[in-house]
């Protein structure tokens, strides 16, 4: 008893010392540290990183920063990752507190609380040694933000189809299967008690594909049988199908045995009573439940939730899905993303009174977003994305406050309100990243090493399109390698970026400044020393008489992600003497004036003599200058202008009969330097000259008409015969 009560009292007195201590902080009382980019020039991906902490923002010193740190800040800030970080201020100083010096992390922290560093508020940096990071361009999925999925932790987070039919697991896409939900080091089921075609719906979206279709559950309740059946079995060639059997019976049964993979693993329940609207983007943002504890006897009256997705048109494999996506095909779309670096995602932009056209951001989410990835034959969205995430479109601003419910089968079928010029602008174009079938190109021989170790050419002659998924669907020479024997000479190679530049010619500009000059022979030497002058022009009569040139002035916009850049480094500009100045892109555009069937006529090209940024838009501060041998390049948001005064900023048509024709612009025509898209850096006029005059009208970028009324302007009135009428 004595010791009993001794314990007793020694207990009492820990707890009395417990009660006289105050309790130390633990991490659930600490406030939750806040995250932003700041700064400029830059990018939304990119900036002086900032934290908030005890009520105030604050900067992060560079002494000491590295790689490892950028990776935890970039996911604090709901980016997969970082690329890289700055110094120096690079983004501009901050102002208030330096709250951490000399962090140093491991990488796979995460927190930045949870890393080393001097102590909050300790620092003996000033703002000009502000750090920053540059994100990859790819947010978490399931990342907390307004217009990212919501998924928490006790959540589920990572769904997939698992196939039973054979055949179906060497197939891809995988269509139709068990839905399973990752669960710890595993995989589990959902109990399909109550599901049904809502829940289908979104679990297809998940999976990437815009609709479900209605399962034979009879085929998966056999399934079911067998296994058990199997299970029970003792003897190694036991059938399933016995001679009491009818016949159609043992049929059927013996061809499901041959179409089944052997169920052997036992089932293991994870959710059940999933209720779902049909609308929502991830299965965490429906109704369920969890099973709790032991789950061996779970579901005793359903089965593993089964689920069959019909694939859009650019997935398809079977050819009834094949003749439906050429039947796609041969209709012309209303909506279609342009600017994403990869299927399904990208800037989203709507036909409209024959125009393309963007949708401004107001409003835009999640529903919004799935309606247009469901419409384009992908599944529901990942994310909408606002800014002009995916690039700045031109031309009209079609909509704004676009607002769907997430059931209509068109973006067209839902409210919106048409545009103002007042409302937006285009940095406030939408953009969509859509959920895609996982087709395992990654598998195929597309890789990039050294040349020294290549062994075997496989392909030749290639040549994309650009929207292909995997280069076995561009062009190529088949069997017939025309470089099968020439080592490593030849060998291809890629370097890959996730964001790149968009050039777009300003067509106005163009229609506006195009006028006809007679310029004399003796003030054309330079020209001709650069090829600026039609082939005619080596046997005129120097110095005397003169050419006949179209000159038009040019701006030329990057609406892309990243800047643009020459291919070459300055170590390998060209000088010319004659205009005293480097060529950084021997073709930097083609000018064309070409006859209603294409025929070229006359033709001109501009040497990238000087790329730079000769003016941007707000808040947007100029990278490149061609003074002093100054780096070139157009920076995201800046426009260089060639001025229709300038030497070679024209075509020679000296020898161009009168008619009516087509004036063609390309900028990088060679495509020498990465653009997110290259099908608008054509620009097309039409042109009517007598002889004396030149009328250049209807002036667009090359995909910014509808099929109808690019025909159209193709074939307007006089210009089939070539006469002026």
């Amino acid at each position: 008893m004595a010791g009993a009560a001794g314990a007793a009292g020694r207990a009492v007195d820990v707890e009395q010392r417990r009660a006289a201590t105050p309790p130390s902080p633990t991490r659930s009382s600490v406030p939750p540290l806040k995250f932003r980019l700041a700064g400029y020039p830059r990018k939304h991906n990119e900036g002086r990183i900032e934290v908030f902490y005890n009520e105030e923002w604050g900067t992060i010193c560079d002494d000491d920063f590295t790689l490892a740190n950028a990776q935890v800040l970039c996911r604090q800030l709901g980016f997969v990752g970082a690329t890289g970080w700055a110094h120096s201020a690079k983004y501009g100083k901050g102002v208030g507190r330096i709250w951490l010096d000399n962090v140093n992390c491991a990488g796979n922290e995460k927190s930045i609380r949870d890393c080393k560093h001097r102590g909050w508020g300790n620092s003996d940096c000033s703002h000009e040694e502000d750090a920053g990071v540059i994100c990859k361009d790819e947010r978490i999925p399931g990342f907390k933000d307004s217009n990212v999925i919501e998924t928490e932790q006790s959540h589920v987070e990572e769904v997939r189809l698992r196939a039973v039919v054979s055949g179906a697991q060497r197939r891809l896409p995988v269509t139709e299967g068990i839905v399973e939900v990752r669960y710890k080091d595993g995989w589990a089921q959902i109990c399909d008690e109550g599901w049904d075609s809502k829940n289908s719906r979104v679990i297809c979206g998940m999976m990437g594909f815009p609709t479900e279709k209605k399962v034979n559950r009879n085929f998966y309740k056999r399934l079911k049988r067998a296994a058990r059946t199997r299970g029970r079995s003792t003897r190694p060639g036991r059938r399933l199908a016995s001679k009491s059997q009818p016949k159609q019976k043992r049929r059927e049964d013996l061809g499901s045995r041959k179409r089944l993979f052997a169920e052997r693993q036992q089932l293991n329940y994870r959710l059940h009573s999933v209720s779902c609207t049909g609308t929502e983007v991830h299965i965490s943002m429906c109704t369920f439940q969890f099973y709790r504890g032991n789950s061996s006897a779970a579901c005793s009256t359903g089965m593993p939730a089964v689920v069959s997705c019909l694939p859009g048109p650019l997935f398809a494999t079977g050819s009834a899905q094949k003749k439906k996506q050429r039947q796609q095909q041969q209709s012309q779309p209303r909506i279609r993303l342009k600017g994403g670096a990869k299927a399904g995602e990208g800037r989203v932009e709507v036909l409209k009174n024959n125009e393309w056209g963007t949708i401004c951001d107001d409003r835009w989410n999640l529903l919004s977003a799935s309606v247009v990835c469901r419409e384009l034959g992908f599944g529901s969205a990942k994310e909408a994305l606002t800014g002009a995430r995916m690039g700045q479109g031109t031309g009209p601003i079609h909509l704004n406050e676009v607002q769907c419910l997430g059931t209509e089968k068109s973006l067209w079928s839902c409210p919106f309100k048409n545009i103002t010029q007042e409302d937006c602008k285009h940095t406030e174009d939408a953009a969509v990243r859509c959920n895609i079938p996982y087709m395992g190109y990654e598998n195929l021989e597309t890789w990039y090493w050294d040349a020294s170790n290549v062994t075997e050419m496989v392909l030749s002659g290639v040549k994309c399109a650009g929207h292909e998924l995997s280069l076995n669907h561009c062009q190529h020479h088949g069997s017939s390698l025309n470089c099968r024997n020439t080592g490593t000479r030849f060998a291809a190679g890629v370097i890959c970026s996730e964001t790149a530049s968009d050039l777009l010619l300003h067509a106005p500009l163009v229609q506006e400044t195009a006028y006809i000059e007679d310029r004399p022979l003796h003030m054309l030497y330079c020209a001709a020393e650069e090829n600026c002058l039609s082939s005619s022009a080596r046997h005129a009569n120097w110095p005397y008489g003169h050419r006949r040139l179209l000159r038009f002035s040019s701006q030329i916009h990057n609406n892309g992600r990243a800047d643009f850049r020459p291919k070459a480094g300055r170590h390998s500009w060209v000088w010319h003497e004659c205009h005293r100045h480097y060529h950084s892109m021997d073709i930097f555009t083609h000018y064309d004036i070409l006859t209603p069937n294409g025929t070229k006529v006359a033709e001109g090209h501009k040497a990238s003599f000087c790329l730079e940024d000769t003016e941007c838009e707000e808040d947007v501060a100029k990278r490149y200058e061609c003074a002093n041998f100054g780096e070139q390049g157009i920076t995201v948001g800046c426009w260089d202008l060639y001025r229709h005064d300038i030497d070679c900023q024209w075509i020679d048509i000296t020898d161009v009969k009168p008619g009516n024709y087509i004036l063609q612009v390309v900028i990088n025509p060679n495509f020498e330097v990465a653009e997110s898209d290259f099908t608008n850096n054509a620009m097309k006029c039409n042109c009517k000259y007598d002889g004396h005059r030149i009328w250049v009208h209807s002036c667009h970028i090359g995909d910014a008409l509808s099929e109808e009324a690019s025909k159209r302007f193709e074939q307007y009135p006089g210009q089939l015969n070539n006469q002026i009428s």
